[in-house]
């Protein structure tokens, strides 16, 4: 199997990031990986794609730090090939990240992957559906039982009286933002401080207003779900669970912001929770999603890069990368059995 990860850039790529478990598990299970920049896809006048790529020699790597550094190395192999002679196209570039400095290249995996998917790669996520996803709109689209109460605006006014009606508790966060960056726990306290934190958010996006759930100062819990359903392997779910570090006043549960990953335990709340947004999810072909749970409320759903499975493994002694991996195979084989019966969003979750 051939298997294209994108990415936002190979030298930003860290040894716990879940692309390079997917990539070196995919790797030892002597599949070939082609690790692809955002910048550096083509469209070539013969009417196909093509990528400028970096890959390791099939063989057995014992640690992700070492996978890493190998494909930055300079024996990695490094070849421009045709996207077209892929089996499998994995979207793990993170669109927020390029939101600023690069925006051009929040679509591109999106756009260069859907001209490959008329040539019979698999692309996973659903391009249609990640671009449906491409903001943290996309939770809007969930019924309201799992949501938290919401308003999305950039007008001082109105996301003010929004705060009054929570009784001046609420969560303020841009539309298109990732890693924490930007987010506020507006508090009764915070009044005269409030101009301050949405002229924040709105310097470059829409605020997202959001209902402060209590149960969020414990933290949160980051659930996988694979083919629409939880992904787990004997027994155990790719879940963890993200709180702050004693005595931090951070409201953040991003594990880039500080927070500490710790075993989940998953209730029958969240796997209903993971259950009511199954059928949307499939609808839109979403292989590999992340859902961010506190009680039984989802306050996000990733569907760009999702983390989490290097780290539950190693919370779980289970290797979850090695599943998707087996998952991805599945589906090539469904191609050679059923050639031309299937489109890609059939294959995405089946």
């Amino acid at each position: 199997m051939r298997i294209g990860i994108v990415i936002n850039d190979i030298d930003t790529e860290l040894p716990d990031f879940s692309s390079t478990c997917l990539a070196m598990n995919a790797t030892n299970m002597g599949h070939e990986v082609w690790y692809i920049n955002v910048a550096d896809f083509a469209y070539d006048p013969d009417e196909q794609v093509h990528a400028r790529t970096c890959r390791v020699p099939s063989k057995q790597f014992r640690s992700q730090a070492a996978f890493i550094e190998k494909v930055r190395g300079k024996s990695a192999q490094r070849e421009r090939i045709s996207i077209e002679g892929l089996d499998i196209l994995l979207l793990r570039n993170d669109a927020a990240q390029d939101a600023k400095k690069r925006p051009w290249a929040r679509l591109a995996g999106i756009n260069f992957g859907r001209l490959a998917m008329r040539h019979g790669v698999i692309i996973l996520n659903d391009p249609d559906g990640l671009a449906k996803a491409i903001n943290k709109m996309y939770l809007q689209y969930f019924p309201e039982e799992v949501r938290p109460r919401t308003l999305i605006s950039r007008n001082y006014e109105e996301i003010k009286a929004f705060i009054r009606e929570q009784r001046d508790y609420a969560v303020l966060k841009p539309l298109s933002g990732s890693g924490g960056h930007n987010v506020f726990l507006v508090q009764p306290e915070d009044k005269p401080n409030i101009n301050q934190m949405i002229e924040a958010v709105c310097e470059n996006d829409y605020v997202i207003a959001q209902e402060h759930l209590p149960e969020a100062a414990m933290g949160d819990t980051r659930l996988i779900l694979m083919n629409g359903y939880p992904l787990a392997c004997r027994g155990r779910y790719a879940a963890y669970h993200r709180e702050r570090k004693p005595g931090d006043t951070d409201m953040r549960s991003n594990i880039t912001a500080g927070a500490i990953a710790k075993k989940a335990h998953i209730t029958e709340e969240m796997l209903q929770v993971a259950e009511t947004v199954r059928a949307k999810l499939i609808q839109d072909g979403m292989f590999l999603v992340g859902l961010d749970i506190v009680g039984n409320k989802l306050m996000e759903i990733n569907v760009f890069s999702p983390a989490g499975l290097s780290g539950s493994g190693r919370l779980e002694d289970r290797n979850f990368c090695r599943e998707v991996i087996l998952a991805l195979e599945r589906k090539v084989d469904h191609v050679r059995n059923y050639p031309d019966n299937f489109n890609n969003l059939e294959l995405a979750t089946l």
